[in-house]
């Protein structure tokens, strides 16, 4: 089970209209397709999961797909909850932090 928290979602789309922007919307569907695909076929093969050593951020795991890091935290329910996906250029720690504080604020821990 793959649980998408709003800013990991908020994510998602943004690829999606840059993919659209840069390319097109065939080409935006089967990119982000895929990338959603990797995110449910990783929650399920523990092996791919990195954790993150910031101990701020304790219990969040991530993988690297193509050119996005996906940061998730295992559920109590099981599967994963995904926090958000980064492209390597941004910058990956300030941006994570943000986006994990968010859920955090917003009392959406499961």
């Amino acid at each position: 089970m793959v649980k998408f928290f709003p800013q990991a979602e908020a994510r998602l789309i943004e690829i999606w209209d840059y993919t659209l922007e840069k390319w097109d919307e065939a080409q935006a569907d089967e990119y982000v397709s895929e990338l959603v695909a990797e995110i449910g076929m990783t929650a399920r093969r523990r092996s791919r999961w990195r954790p993150v050593t910031d101990r701020a951020l304790r219990g969040v795991w991530f993988f690297r797909h193509r050119h996005y890091f996906v940061f998730f935290r295992e559920l109590s329910e099981g599967g994963i909850g995904v926090i958000t996906v980064l492209h390597g250029s941004m910058d990956i720690p300030s941006r994570l932090k943000e986006d994990a504080e968010r859920i955090r604020n917003h009392g959406d821990n499961e």
